[in-house]
């Protein structure tokens, strides 16, 4: 477990981490020299019952507030430290205003230097800071306030019996994930990480990957948690990890590492804010997460009033992407970095980049607030439509197995990567079959429509893959039929009028005299048809089934592509192979319309070009 020191600048803390660790956490020759702490330090402190408790040692001075916000990330218990002679100043403030913000599980009080006052002083100071901040009373009561003194002593044993009972509820259940804090070099072993372990469990040899490169995994070749050697870490401890191959990496303070195998970052993010000052409607910040430090702009979707004491729902599009997951606590600073606005909570990643005010979306981003578990989350996921598997179970960090049991309790349906539920599944389906009987009425003398336009004018803004699969389940169910590739209704059929059966009573002959291909303009020319209506004539003849156009405006007799595509198959099955030459010298074509017949071949499925050779790919689609 981990207990982060905050207060004002001389007020003792370091001091008091000292007397109950032993250790001085001032690393840096800077703060040797100025006395005072810059950058996090770090201490710890064993237990008789075998644990240990971390220390963060943030510093206290106003210009280090960047360092002081990095040490917060993933601790649950913090001592505030106010100097009994000084008492109340602006950084016990702000740093109280941010352990609020961040939902602290408890703030221990902790007055140092009461060798300096008499105990009525320290008593007068004990009643004005519940008096000043009522939320301690309610967080810790008054009977985790600790008066000590580092010189004598004075309640020292006291608080770390106090702190030794302190119980840190983890989420080790969940991916292993990381906050990096600290990176140096190790002759001789490479490169280290420091930093807080936010969930989930680590062990040697296992595969992490680092926010900055998710292509590559890193190996753990050593864990020292608690600043003492182990074979694992977990959530909750300080953890350094020495890293295998991580020497090429460039890693600072702000990354992150994960188990998790599908890590999404977001630069538009939706948030409910605590707001302690009164907010802009746009207005630039500067946002904290965990150790990460960066800036954005803020665009309120409701109005605000700090007066009112009522949280608000916001959107925030980052300079630079971050890595977040429901319910991250988050701090957002003044665009000058001089005032702190609010306190904030992760509701979604990517968000959507209109209707972002609508009343029903303002609705579902209440009933996030008000969920309880993933469940309930993600049963409201599925309310706006279908979702990408791997994103639900990084905003929710869900494990396989974790997702399974939720999808027998949800009972919502998978294609690939897309989760649904059966009132998706209706909406898209009465869409497609809406728009297939449009476009019936609108082009009486079409056989049907292809697929992929289908998806486009009924459900353009869906995943392909799964409107296809829907399309699939449609004609399965016999709601729609398919025909050469056309997709059309069940009953709907398209027949020659008697004046196209008699242009195709003089058209078929010809076809059939010459077997081979005949483009559009010569047929017109030879049968004295205007061009179009020949165009016209001749695909709605490919649609019946009777020709095939091999390419755009030259066609085949479809039972004399069927007579090819067998002799191409024999002697496939013979050779193994056929070339352009071998085709072109067994039909007695010209080498250009013999490249593009097996060019159709090649599209539609029935060969596969391997070089300067021709394979069977599907021998089964030209069979009568």
């Amino acid at each position: 477990m981990i207990i982060v020191s905050a207060g004002h600048v001389d007020h003792g803390k370091t001091a008091l981490i000292h007397a109950l660790t032993g250790t001085d956490t001032t690393h840096l020759p800077e703060e040797k020299k100025r006395g005072m702490t810059i950058d996090l330090g770090y201490a710890y402190l064993p237990l008789a019952n075998g644990n240990v408790l971390g220390f963060i040692d943030v510093p206290g001075h106003e210009r280090f507030l960047s360092n002081m916000l990095a040490g917060l990330g993933g601790v649950n218990y913090a001592m505030l430290v106010v100097a009994a002679d000084e008492g109340i100043k602006p950084q016990t403030d702000e740093h109280l205003t941010l352990l609020k913000l961040l939902d602290f599980k408890q703030i221990i009080l902790v007055i140092t230097k009461a060798d300096k006052v008499t105990k009525t002083q320290t008593d007068q100071l004990q009643q004005t800071l519940f008096q000043r901040y009522p939320f301690l009373v309610q967080s810790s009561g008054k009977s985790a306030v600790f008066v000590t003194s580092t010189l004598s002593g004075l309640g020292i044993a006291e608080l770390r019996d106090y702190l030794a009972t302190l119980v840190d509820s983890q989420q080790s259940e969940q991916p292993f994930r990381y906050a990096v804090d600290r990176v140096f070099h190790i002759k001789g072993a490479g490169k280290v990480v420091t930093g807080t372990a936010f969930a989930g469990q680590v062990a040697l040899d296992d595969a992490l990957l680092l926010s900055t490169n998710l292509k590559q995994a890193l190996r753990v070749k050593n864990i020292h948690a608690q600043n003492q050697a182990a074979q694992q870490g977990y959530a909750g401890q300080r953890l350094a990890i020495n890293l295998g191959a991580a020497e090429q990496h460039k890693i600072e303070r702000g990354d992150w590492l994960f188990s998790h195998h599908q890590a999404y970052s977001s630069d538009r993010i939706t948030l409910l804010l605590d707001p302690i000052q009164t907010l802009k409607a746009s207005q630039p910040i500067h946002l904290y997460h965990a150790a990460t430090h960066t800036v954005g702009k803020l665009t309120l979707l409701q109005k605000n009033s700090v007066a009112s004491g009522e949280k608000v729902l916001a959107e925030v599009v980052l300079q630079v992407p971050l890595f977040l997951l429901f319910g991250d606590k988050l701090i957002l600073r003044s665009g000058d970095n001089k005032q702190t606005l609010a306190g904030a909570k992760v509701l979604e990643i990517n968000s959507p980049t209109r209707y972002k005010r609508s009343e029903m979306r303002l609705a579902y981003l209440w009933q996030l607030v008000n969920s309880q578990n993933s469940q309930q989350r993600l049963a409201l996921y599925l309310q706006q439509g279908c979702v990408d598997k791997s994103a639900v179970c990084w905003l929710e960090q869900l494990s396989e197995p974790q997702f399974s049991h939720l999808q027998q309790q949800l009972g919502f349906e998978r294609v690939r990567q897309y989760l649904f539920d059966q009132d998706y599944r209706q909406q898209q389906q009465q869409r497609l079959l809406q728009a297939v009987q449009l476009y019936h009425q609108q082009h009486t003398d079409q056989l049907g429509i292809s697929k992929a336009r289908l998806q486009r004018m009924a459900c353009l803004k869906q995943p392909i893959e799964l409107i296809y699969h829907l399309i699939e389940a449609l004609i399965d169910a016999g709601q729609l039929a398919q025909t050469r590739g056309w997709i059309h209704l069940p009953d709907h059929r398209i027949e020659f009028t008697s004046d196209e059966q008699q242009l195709w009573q003089q058209v078929k002959p010809i076809f059939s005299a010459d077997k081979q291909a005949l483009w559009v303009r010569d047929l017109a020319k030879m049968l004295a048809v205007d061009e179009q209506q020949m165009r016209n004539f001749l695909y709605k003849a490919g649609k019946l089934g009777y020709l095939t156009a091999i390419i755009k405006d030259r066609f085949f007799l479809s039972e004399t592509v069927v007579a090819y595509a067998s002799q191409i198959k024999q002697h496939i099955q013979q050779h193994g192979e056929i070339s352009v030459n071998e085709l072109r010298d067994q039909l007695q074509f010209g080498r250009k319309m013999t490249v593009q017949l097996i060019e159709y071949f090649d599209k539609c499925g029935f060969l596969r070009r391997k070089g300067d050779v021709h394979l069977l790919r599907d021998g089964d689609i030209f069979e009568a």
